[in-house]
């Protein structure tokens, strides 16, 4: 099976090096040239006679312009896997787009990130038809743990972004309470002591607590793209209420314009520590 990767960031990268081990033939494109043995800045090239193509890039508009060069090139017998975090909306726009060529469109965002990327743990959130599904299960199978088949397209892409909303608002509550902790003098070894043992204690918490711990923000996941994903879940609301989300939207939009978009989201319990905002 010929496979090929847009987007060759932190997940695509990974992904990618996987399958090539694996034994698959990969190529692989992404907007910056990589070292890469796979990777061909030639985007024809890379989405010519391909089976398979994933699609892994930062937002709605760097989907599109993957689209506008490639869509030519695609036909029946093709499988396009847009694993983006974008919108239900966009999701839709796109498979409409991909589906006039005759080739198929699965949605399939995913959960985890770099840990989680070079595990093979990802849990991939699967939109769009069955059959179409279990054309590119194969692959999907080599880097995940599990895969869910949410639904029609869109319902996956809005899940995802249901779930990065509960990722932030878990992560913004865990900083404020090691904050306070730390604070009134107690460790962070008693502080995590005491969480694991703590019906709060969460998968974020397991994941992120030697960042918190070291004041590592080297990136797992971008601050930049989890404020983009809030914003997207907003804009998608519509007229709902969501409240925290809305609050925690502008605590991103302040860790944006202290310039640490290129750092893990984690990066926002320095907004807590007056001494390091002086």
């Amino acid at each position: 099976m010929k496979i090929s990767f847009f987007g060759l960031g932190i997940i695509g990268s990974i992904w990618v090096d996987n399958l090539h081990r694996d034994g698959y033939e990969v190529r692989g494109w992404n907007r910056t040239p990589k070292r890469l043995p796979f990777f061909t800045s030639d985007i024809r090239a890379a989405a010519k006679d391909t089976e398979i193509i994933i699609v892994v890039v930062a937002d709605p508009p760097a989907v599109q312009d993957i689209l506008d060069k490639i869509l030519p090139l695609l036909h029946t017998g093709q499988v396009l896997v847009q694993s983006s975090t974008i919108s239900p909306e966009a999701t839709l726009d796109f498979a409409r787009q991909v589906q006039k060529t005759g080739a198929a469109f699965l949605e399939a965002p995913f959960m985890g990130s770099k840990p989680a990327a070079e595990q093979r743990k990802m849990v991939f959130y699967v939109g769009g038809d069955e059959k179409t599904q279990e054309i590119a299960r194969p692959v999907l199978e080599r880097l995940s743990s599990a895969i869910l088949h949410i639904g029609p397209l869109g319902s996956a892409s809005a899940l995802k972004l249901a779930m990065n909303v509960n990722i932030a608002l878990v992560m913004q509550g865990l900083s404020e309470s090691l904050t306070f902790a730390r604070a009134a003098g107690i460790s962070d070894d008693t502080y995590f002591a005491a969480l694991k043992l703590n019906v709060s204690h969460s998968g974020v918490a397991t994941l992120k607590e030697a960042k918190l711990r070291n004041r590592d923000f080297s990136p797992q996941f971008f601050l930049k793209h989890m404020a983009k994903d809030l914003r997207l879940a907003l804009e998608a609301a519509g007229d709902l209420k969501l409240s925290q989300a809305q609050n925690i939207m502008r605590v991103y939009e302040e860790g944006l314009k202290c310039g640490w978009g290129d750092e893990d989201f984690t990066v926002l319990v320095r907004l807590l520590d007056k001494a390091d905002m002086r």
